[in-house]
Parts: C-alpha cells; sequence; structure tokens
C-alpha cells in the first residue's frame, strides 16, 4: 500500500499543481462537488490524515484547510510522506469522525487521492495515470471499503464495466463513477 500511497501523491499533486483560477467552478464526476469545493474537501480530509499518520492531537479549535490548489498539492505530499514512515500503520489513530486501525485510514487517504485525483483530472480535462500494480491496489482498497462508504454516501451505486476492464476502471465502477464521464 505504501509504494502506491507514494505514486497517488505524486500523481495527484501533479494534477492539482495544474489547476487554474478559471477551473475551479467546473464540475466533476463527484456530483456534490466542483472542482474549487473539491480541493476544498481534500484540503481537509489530506491535513487530517498527515495529522492522523503522525498520531497528533486533534487542534482544538477548528483549522481552516487548505483550498489553493498547490497547498492541496502539498497536503497530499506530507500525508503520503507521513504514511510512509515505519511506525504509521501499526495501532490506531482518530482520523475523520472517529478512532480506526491505522491501516484503514491510510486505506481511506489512497482512495481519497485516488479517485479523487481522477474527479480533478477529469473536471479540468487533464490525464490522470497510475502503474498497473497502484491500480489493483486502489481497486482492493476501493472493494475493501464499498460497503461502509456506500452507506454513509462517499460511493454511489457501483456502475458496470466491461468485464476486463482494467483494474482503475473497475475501481471507479465499484465507487459509483463511470469511467467514461461524461458521456
Amino acid at each position: 500500500m505504501q509504494a502506491a500511497l507514494s505514486e497517488l501523491a505524486t500523481r495527484f499533486a501533479d494534477i492539482a499543481e495544474r489547476i487554474t483560477p478559471e477551473q475551479l467552478d467546473r464540475p466533476t464526476p463527484c456530483p456534490d462537488y466542483t472542482v474549487g469545493a473539491l480541493l476544498a474537501h481534500l484540503g481537509g480530509v489530506l491535513s487530517d490524515s498527515e495529522r492522523a499518520a503522525r498520531r497528533e492531537p486533534r487542534p482544538a479549535a477548528p483549522v481552516a484547510p487548505p483550498t489553493d490548489p498547490v497547498a492541496v498539492a502539498r497536503a497530499a505530499e506530507r500525508a503520503s510522506a507521513a504514511w510512509l514512515a515505519p511506525e504509521a500503520l501499526g495501532g490506531t489513530t482518530e482520523f475523520g469522525s472517529g478512532t480506526l486501525p491505522a491501516e484503514v485510514a491510510a486505506a481511506i487517504t489512497l482512495q481519497e487521492m485516488a479517485l479523487h485525483g481522477w474527479d480533478l483530472a477529469q473536471g479540468t480535462g487533464l490525464e490522470f495515470r497510475i502503474g498497473e500494480q497502484s491500480a489493483k491496489t486502489v481497486l482492493g482498497v476501493v472493494e475493501q471499503l464499498a460497503e461502509q462508504a456506500r452507506a454513509n454516501g462517499s460511493y454511489g451505486p457501483p456502475v458496470d464495466v466491461p468485464a476486463g476492464a482494467a483494474p482503475f476502471d473497475r475501481a471507479l465502477g465499484a465507487s459509483g463513477r463511470r469511467p467514461d464521464w461524461p458521456a
């Protein structure tokens, strides 16, 4: 998982850094989010992920998440680097709204960068490609999280993809995304 996290952070950062102010109001495959709203969501998630990986306490007062594309790109890199620490995946950590096994928190971070990185790329006309092994890791994580993610509204109903589709396309379909968006 750590190799995939590293690759996804690099790919995600590459996409985020190239987003222009004119693109912030564009739609994404994630129906509740424009490009700008998705960056704001990710700024919060990725900052929380870094804190969770480092086992730092939650801030006493809410902290505004980064929303600038370059700042969100850096948040992805910092979160990935924090999860690459040898001790990061052991035990439990506070992430999101509760306490989770650290491996689950890292998996959530991985799928956030993968799926939302693709969403941002689609919304801005950029290309999002990852290696075969990372794609297989993403598929495994999405399948692992799918039932709970659908229950909490994070994923839509599964989308059928052709038999023999690439692993990342299968992950997109399992998360409720159409790999051929915006068709």
